[in-house]
């Protein structure tokens, strides 16, 4: 039995192969599969699917979160319902937050993928990988392009996800198992963040909030139900739930239960914002990591499930930062992300003294340079500068709670609310503004301007004080001067008088 089992097993890996290298191209062109290919399930993993009640031929299902930088294997029971088996620390991730749009922008795709037996490459040159499947008929539809997006071994990612080599094998052998037992393709979702109601409302003004939303609806399906939605397309957006979503039905029922908790949600959102829970856009310069990987681990940056337990789901000394192999950009994982507050409009505001901007300062000190991209708030703050001949010091409040930046595009009135008076100072006589000549030779070009500190003019008070001395001494100086000339006078008068 268990020779015919290992048959089985190697035909199929066979089978994987065939199908594999025609998907594929990071392969290596061995002939047959790959030893670490048909390497068994780790026995400790083995013996958590049987307290959980889980065989290895169980479908499975895989869910994985930027953000958190966390991907999670489900597996299905008898009663159709999936279950969580392990969750697993991301080695690596590339880009930003939001969907892969065009080949080469380093995106990690999101969206919901299926994952076929022709999608799996035992001969990866990253260890082991799988393809995901990008672009799907809704990458399509909005016109995204790219391939060769994988979940793959190595700690370098150029727009995949990157695991570590111990992890992409134990994930690939899970796999495997589950299509030797029957199951014919596997649902990949990929999600920027764990689609919570308080992720929603902290996220609600970023551009990417309408497609978020339209991913929100599969994971509410699944979270609800734990069942795998049926996914379909209508226009640009994905539809979820049943056999009349995956028949192409713009409008599906609806079930009761996921009704329910999208409603919940909502009204969660709608709590967050009436109390002022600000909204934030948050920043990389090229992905991110889990923190297990950063000696030493930071325990408390875990995502949770919701539950009240404390352990992390996977053990930080089994995954510190060891065999990682070649971690593609590790410059760039120094600042860490920024978190920059976003107004309704999509203009951004930076919270003052926040901790992205520590951090964001600490990596400009050890050479970090950004990353490019059209948020002006990626750069740091310069110090106001306070004119010494103005005492105005006192005036001027501590740190103000926001800072607005000025956009170019945006509102380009805002560079002649913020400047106006920072050129003024040098000439508080000056009444009139300048010239359109003379402000052209000085004011630069809107777009080569990034921020601007409106500074705090004299206070009124000085100005009526400095008045009201210049007018004593005035009258002062004239007494002075009428009595010099009614000197001589007086002398003469007393000359006359004298006998």
């Amino acid at each position: 039995m268990t020779a015919r089992l290992a048959t089985a097993r190697l035909l199929a890996a066979a089978s994987l192969l065939a199908l594999s290298l025609a998907a594929c191209q990071d392969g290596s062109g061995i002939n047959g599969p790959s030893a670490r290919s048909l390497a068994p399930i780790a026995p400790q993993t083995v013996a958590l699917m049987q307290t959980k009640g889980m065989q290895q031929s169980d479908p499975i299902l895989i869910r994985t979160f930027k953000k958190e930088a966390e991907m999670e294997v489900w597996k299905r029971g008898s009663d159709g319902r999936y279950a969580l088996l392990k969750i697993y620390p991301i080695c690596r991730w590339s880009g930003q937050l939001g969907p892969k749009t065009r080949e080469g922008d380093r995106q990690a795709p999101e969206g919901f993928y299926t994952i076929t037996p022709g999608l799996m490459n035992p001969n990866s040159s990253y260890y082991l990988s799988f393809d995901t499947g990008f672009p799907n008929a809704v990458d399509r539809a909005n016109g995204r392009t790219g391939k060769y997006l994988m979940v793959h071994g190595t700690c370098s990612s150029a727009g995949c996800f990157a695991m570590t080599d111990a992890t992409i094998a134990e994930i690939y052998a899970i796999a495997r198992e589950a299509f030797i037992g029957g199951q014919r393709s596997f649902q990949f979702q990929s999600y920027p963040f764990r689609m919570t109601a308080e992720n929603m409302a902290k996220f609600r003004n970023d551009p990417n909030i309408g497609f978020w939303q339209n991913l929100k609806e599969g994971s509410d399906y699944f979270e609800a139900l734990r069942e795998e939605p049926k996914v379909g397309q209508c226009g640009t957006k994905y539809v979820f739930g049943g056999s009349d979503a995956a028949a192409g039905s713009c409008k599906p029922k609806v079930d009761p239960q996921v009704a329910e908790k999208s409603e919940r949600d909502a009204h969660t959102v709608a709590e967050l914002v009436a109390k002022g829970a600000p909204a934030v856009r948050v920043v990389y310069q090229d992905g991110g990591q889990n923190p297990v990987f950063r000696p030493p681990a930071n325990t408390s940056a875990f995502a949770s499930l919701g539950g009240t337990e404390t352990v992390l789901p996977y053990d930080a000394k089994e995954y510190g930062r060891h065999n990682l192999g070649d971690v593609s950009r590790p410059e760039t994982l120094a600042a860490g992300p920024q978190e920059i507050e976003v107004s309704p409009k999509g203009q951004t505001v930076m919270m003052a003294g926040a901790e992205p901007a520590k951090a964001a300062k600490a990596g400009a000190a050890k050479g970090v340079k950004p990353a490019a991209t059209t948020l002006m708030a990626n750069r740091v703050e310069p110090e106001p500068k306070v004119d010494a001949k103005v005492e105005t010091t006192a005036a001027l409040p501590e740190k103000p709670a926001r800072i607005a930046v000025a956009d170019a595009d945006g509102d380009p009135s805002a560079y002649q609310k913020l400047f106006g008076k920072l050129f003024a100072k040098d000439n508080p006589a000056q009444a009139a503004p300048p010239t359109p000549a003379a402000a052209a030779a000085i004011v630069p070009e809107p777009v080569k301007l990034a921020h601007a500190v409106e500074t705090v003019p004299p206070k009124p008070a000085a100005k009526t004080h400095a008045v009201k001395t210049a007018k004593v001494e005035a009258k002062a100086d004239a007494k002075a001067d009428a009595k010099a000339d009614a000197k001589p006078a007086l002398r003469k008068l007393e000359d006359k008088a004298k006998p």
